[in-house]
């Protein structure tokens, strides 16, 4: 339900946007104005979006790993806590994930960045730590791997893609909220619920591949 609602507050609130140059001006992400203290577009950029494919593939991806995710915290923590806690993921993954970008261009009168990517990365390594064998691949391309070993290749691509300036896209915010999710997940699980994330992720990938080679008569 929360991942829906987020969903339709983005999707309203950039619609809005799409043809209202103050409305970004207003509440993009712009370090010189939050050098100024507009401390609110940490958080306001994320409900922002250059058009609808940009909105699309966010919103599809959040919708995607973010139902599932709100349905494990529930399980886990409760359903008021489990809510929050999730809401906490998402707007800590939009403040967190655009950190290291403000640091990196806070002098930059020229640099503004908008979209709700860097949260969305905190949930999608969020649900790859939950389920690294689920098979997960790119919208359209049908190339599909597990979880985990998509997770890498797309922290590498982006590593790579961030250090050659490729296109448009902020991709360190992208590298930022998939570790944030990652470190949250193990806080969070470990002191709430006494599991140790990682043991289970690993555990995970162990009996999977344990039962592939049953399957498969070795």
């Amino acid at each position: 339900m929360l991942t829906i609602i987020i969903i339709a507050i983005t999707s309203i609130v950039s619609y809005m946007a799409f043809n209202n140059q103050s409305l970004v001006e207003k509440y993009i992400f712009y370090p010189p104005a939050i050098k100024d203290k507009q401390w609110y577009r940490f958080i306001t950029y994320g409900f922002l979006h250059a058009d609808f494919g940009h909105l699309f593939f966010n919103m599809f991806a959040l919708y995607l790993f973010g139902t599932e995710i709100e349905k494990v915290f529930k399980q886990i923590f409760g359903y008021s806590q489990g809510s929050g806690l999730y809401l906490l993921l998402y707007i800590a993954g939009l403040i967190l994930s655009i950190l290291p970008t403000y640091f990196k261009e806070k002098n930059n009168f020229m640099y503004r960045s908008l979209g709700a990517s860097g949260a969305v990365s905190s949930v999608v390594f969020a649900y790859i730590l939950i389920y690294p064998m689920n098979f997960m691949g790119i919208v359209f391309i049908p190339v599909f791997l597990p979880a985990f070993i998509f997770g890498i290749i797309y922290v590498v691509i982006s590593i790579y893609l961030d250090k050659n300036q490729s296109g448009n896209i902020n991709h360190l915010a992208h590298i930022a909220g998939g570790v944030f999710g990652i470190v949250f997940m193990a806080v969070i699980f470990k002191t709430l619920a006494g599991i140790n994330i990682f043991a289970y992720f690993i555990q995970s990938i162990q009996i999977s591949s344990i039962r592939d080679l049953i399957h498969f008569g070795y």
